[in-house]
């Protein structure tokens, strides 16, 4: 009896060793990301705000070299706009039809749109180039929230949940996503056509599926995005590119772009005025 009992105890004692290893091992294995380290909640987009190409797939619209990009701040420079490269042998027919009427406009003297100076959603993946702010990532288990600064523009993606069935074309359309290792794949579809692409103002439409992969590289400095576009309405293939982000030390101001604007260059900005008050 008392040789059953004490078997018993080792054998409790074996099966709680076993299971405190399993969860230590769990622990150790479970590499997702933290987008959003304690003192350092921020991320600012790298350079230009251009869509990086990526080695064997079509690349991404860029700068027409006939018209050099010259972005504000650069010494001695007088700053230009961006001029779309229609020339890029993976656009329609159609994009390009309305690229270079575009382009015709700009350098007529028309100011070069983007979603942050037309106070206007960006889309996806609109809004990974987003310029003049920084980008706060909340994580739970079941979402991820991305909040960018300027204009407040805001992104959800439900986690480990599927597509909704038949769901309507939006800003932001249906985004879900799961943890592979260390990085979050986020997959969008569902997106409206009233967007650009990129600050090229590449256009899109309502079948472009977008995949990203957010991961963070070089030790945690910075994050990057692998972006995969998908849109047969628009491009002659399927291709991607690249977006990174440094990682700084920034209290996150919010910075409403409907609200208190200042213009001192006199544009025409397009933003969106009520016709009456809310209250």
């Amino acid at each position: 009896m008392r040789k059953s009992c004490k078997n018993r105890k080792i054998l409790g004692f074996l099966g709680s060793l076993a299971a405190l290893t399993a969860a230590q091992q769990a622990a150790a294995a479970d590499t997702t990301p933290n987008f959003a380290a304690t003192g350092q909640t921020a991320w600012v987009g790298i350079g230009i705000g251009a869509l990086l190409p990526v080695p064997g797939s079509p690349e991404p619209v860029g700068q027409d070299p006939a018209y050099p990009y010259i972005p504000n701040g650069t010494p001695g420079k007088q700053p230009t706009q961006r001029i779309s490269d229609i020339s890029n042998p993976n656009l329609k027919q159609w994009a390009r039809d309305v690229m270079k009427k575009d382009n015709d406009e700009v350098l007529a003297g028309k100011f070069a749109f983007t979603a942050r100076s037309g106070c206007q959603a960006a889309g996806v993946p609109g809004f990974d180039v987003l310029l003049g702010g920084a980008l706060q990532i909340l994580q739970t288990p079941r979402e991820v929230t991305m909040i960018f600064s300027g204009n407040s523009e805001t992104r959800h993606i439900a986690l480990n949940v599927p597509h909704a069935v038949n769901p309507k074309p939006s800003w932001y359309g249906d985004s879900v996503g799961h943890y592979e290792g260390d990085t979050l794949v986020v997959d969008t579809i569902a997106l409206n056509d009233k967007t650009f692409l990129d600050n090229y103002r590449t256009p899109h439409t309502d079948k472009l599926h977008v995949t990203e992969r957010w991961r963070l590289i070089e030790n945690g400095a910075k994050l990057e995005i692998l972006l995969t576009i998908d849109d047969p309405g628009t491009f002659n293939r399927t291709w991607q590119a690249l977006r990174q982000y440094d990682r700084v030390n920034r209290t996150f101001a919010e910075d409403n772009c409907s609200e208190n604007n200042l213009n001192p260059f006199g544009i025409d900005y397009k933003t969106p005025v009520a016709s009456k008050s809310d209250f």
